[in-house]
């Protein structure tokens, strides 16, 4: 197993990796020069020249603007592509940086301009260099946050984000093996200084890998980890599902606000009763996704007022732009008025 780590991807393991985009009009491909995009970039062009038909393919480089070496990489990458036959466009962060934040603004930065280029050029999807490391890394990060399950569950093959979805074809494939295939196919590639960088949290975590893994704790069972919590996540989902459409039928009355018996919401398990609530939020709120710690201290809130067994108890909250309110036995879900001073 362990030789297998290390071991080039041959066309034929290329193929399944990109076998559920074969129907694609289009794919973007996301490379920056490192390791892990820049045989994505190599598989990719492999995979698509083997097949009679299938999508075209755009590579994307964004360049943040960060590093003076990364106009150079771009054209490396560019260099690269032309040999590939797959057109490729450098697109650039402007505009001023922030002090704090930096890896998030620059991540956030990095998928909009990729979402922008899909849209530009007809593509579903835009493919990522994710591998099993990063998987693991996530599952680290998210955990030491104190995540629930969703948030365990690490990366999707599939999300959507910005308007695009996004795809992660070597989520099941260690960085080894990709090192390995571009050593084979002779390709150098750049390495970011900042992905050692120990002022930032995941190259610390990074750093961390090699002493877990003796502990048993590998990239592989990370993964493995992530990939069963995911498997539970769905199913919970089904469940909140099934919650939502019933609490729905008791509420055929009440069509002018989004809202459900408070007595039917009580007797749902709290992870359901977590879901179905931060599901109404986010539908009614204006302020983004409503954080599970708040969440949690809302439906504490909420279960107490409702114990308390009257029907006159009344409760007024505010959540991520969202107005929550408990009257007469009903708990109503409706959007907030903006807060004094912010922009319409």
């Amino acid at each position: 197993m362990a030789d297998d780590d290390h071991a080039p991807i041959s066309v034929q393991q290329a193929k399944l990796l990109f076998a559920p985009w074969k129907t694609a009009p289009a794919l973007v491909l996301a490379v920056s020069g490192g390791p892990d995009s820049l045989a994505l970039m190599w598989l990719a062009a492999r995979w698509r020249r083997a097949a009679p038909r299938g999508p075209r393919l755009i590579a994307v480089t964004v360049d943040h603007g960060l590093r003076v070496e990364a106009a150079r990489e771009a054209r490396d990458v560019k260099r690269l592509a032309r040999t590939l036959d797959v057109p490729h466009r450098t697109l650039r962060w402007t505009g001023p940086k922030p002090k704090t934040g930096l890896p998030a603004a620059a991540r956030a930065a990095r998928y909009r301009l990729l979402a922008r280029a899909a849209r530009a050029s007809g593509a579903t999807h835009i493919l990522t260099a994710h591998t099993r490391d990063d998987q693991a890394e996530t599952l680290l990060m998210r955990m030491l946050r104190g995540s629930g399950i969703a948030g365990l569950a690490a990366m999707a093959r599939e999300s959507e984000r910005e308007g695009a979805w996004l795809a992660r074809p070597l989520l099941d494939i260690p960085k080894s093996r990709l090192v390995a295939t571009l050593g084979k196919a002779k390709i150098a590639f750049a390495d970011d200084p900042t992905n050692r960088d120990v002022s930032f949290t995941r190259p610390r975590l990074r750093a961390l890998m090699p002493a877990l893994a003796e502990e048993g704790g590998d990239s592989r069972n990370l993964a493995r980890l992530a990939s069963r919590l995911a498997r539970a996540n769905a199913a919970i989902e089904v469940l909140a599902d099934g919650a939502e459409r019933y609490l729905a039928l008791r509420d055929r009355d009440d069509a002018a606000r989004f809202g459900f018996d408070a007595g039917a919401f009580a007797g749902l398990p709290e992870e359901i009763r977590l879901r179905l609530l931060k599901r109404a939020i986010d539908r009614a709120g204006h302020e983004g996704p409503a954080e599970l710690g708040k969440l949690e201290a809302l439906l504490a809130v909420l279960d107490n007022a409702i114990a308390g067994g009257e029907r006159q108890t009344r409760l007024k909250q505010t959540l991520a732009g969202a107005a929550i309110s408990l009257t007469e036995g009903r708990i109503h879900v409706s959007p907030a008025p903006p807060r004094r001073g912010s922009r319409a």
